[in-house]
């Protein structure tokens, strides 16, 4: 499907879009796709979630959009520059996937799950509610969040496309 009002989300990278618009991302591994939305002003915003804690950075100047614990904070900003409402906003997560089987209980390689479990936590501490989810499993996605009405398409190899 060819889209005229796509609107690409990178690896750790954020976007919005108001009326219309679909924000996409590919490549959802371990990573998680985070959206909001608020469907009176028709405003949703995606993030493209790497890692759990900008605390694990290493580089002087951070990228936001990296970490679940910076990068939902600052979609909801540039959400609410648009006329967003966070009491309003509702959430749907994919992706988060453990995409390597390994040996042991060493929580450092579970990064897909505590990717999802840092961004409830994130999505909770401002109350926004989980609407839906596809996270989990061992596979990849892609992932495209219509602005019009709130759908999240996910795609994947092993599972075909879905809508949440």
């Amino acid at each position: 499907m060819i889209q005229d009002n796509l609107i690409k989300v990178g690896m750790a990278d954020l976007n919005v879009a108001h009326l219309t618009g679909v924000l996409k991302t590919t490549g959802l591994g371990s990573c998680v796709g985070v959206t909001l939305f608020d469907s009176r002003v028709k405003v949703a915003g995606m993030a493209h979630v790497m890692l759990p804690s900008s605390e694990i950075a290493r580089e002087g100047s951070i990228n936001i959009a990296k970490y679940a614990d910076t990068a939902i904070p600052e979609l909801i900003s540039q959400m609410e520059k648009l006329g967003a409402n966070v009491g309003r906003m509702e959430a749907k997560l994919a992706g988060g996937a453990q995409m390597f089987a390994f040996a042991g209980n060493n929580d450092t390689m579970r990064i897909g799950p505590r990717n999802v479990e840092s961004c409830k936590e994130m999505l909770n501490k401002y109350r926004i509610p989980i609407k839906a989810e596809d996270t989990g499993a061992n596979y990849g996605r892609t992932i495209e969040f219509h602005c019009e009405s709130g759908m999240l398409m996910i795609r994947s190899v092993q599972q075909g496309v879905k809508e949440i």
